[in-house]
């Protein structure tokens, strides 16, 4: 049964919230849920089969329109391989949407539409940026990493695997301390969804 407290109001009606969103393992490991970073732990997610993952199961919605994805190099390297050619409902939101990218490398504009560069300092932009609308950092380990170190996250929609790998990279390297705003089964292998928030 979902388990669905109050949502709170945004301090700031005008203000966006910083999101992240991941798959994850019982045990918190995040790394390679498809099995393409070729560990031998991996492919963790795809063992419930293409409707784990299908869809807007981290119930982003308006999001895709409205706010801005947030990748590290890596991942929207892997991402732009998959989704440029998909046409599904879903594709269609996912390539509509503008894309950051935190790189050091030449950055190829033309193969993933709506995608830039982040120009300037990562903490910089999202703080100048969240205070606007909405980001969503998708996977990207690092970049996460480092928005929790300087406290800029507000919120965490997890979907959690009913399976533990004991070993990869994990979500949370310390101590965190999160309120619950919603839990709810989706998905054919009774996967959840998990919405928490920073602790008030």
């Amino acid at each position: 049964m979902p388990v669905n407290p109050p949502e709170r109001a945004n301090e700031e009606d005008d203000m966006g919230r910083l999101i992240v969103v991941q798959y994850i393992t019982l045990d918190g490991v995040v790394e390679d849920p498809d099995g393409r970073g070729g560990t031998p732990f991996g492919g963790w997610a795809m063992a419930y089969g293409p409707e784990g993952v299908a869809g807007d199961k981290f119930r982003l919605g308006d999001i895709y329109d409205t706010g801005v994805l947030l990748f590290g190099r890596r991942t929207w390297d892997h991402f732009s391989k998959l989704w440029p050619t998909r046409d599904n409902v879903f594709a269609q939101a996912m390539n509509r949407a503008e894309k950051a990218v935190v790189t050091s490398r030449p950055f190829p504009d033309d193969v993933w539409e709506n995608s830039h560069a982040l120009s300037g300092d990562l903490v910089d932009w999202a703080s100048a940026t969240v205070a606007q609308r909405d980001v969503v950092v998708i996977g990207s380990h690092s970049v996460v990493t480092a928005l929790r170190e300087a406290d800029l996250i507000d919120e965490y929609r997890l979907i959690t695997f009913p399976t533990a790998v004991g070993e990869g990279r994990r979500l949370f390297g310390d101590a965190v301390q999160l309120d619950l705003v919603s839990s709810e089964l989706t998905g054919p292998a009774s996967l959840t969804v998990h919405r928490t928030r920073r602790a008030a």
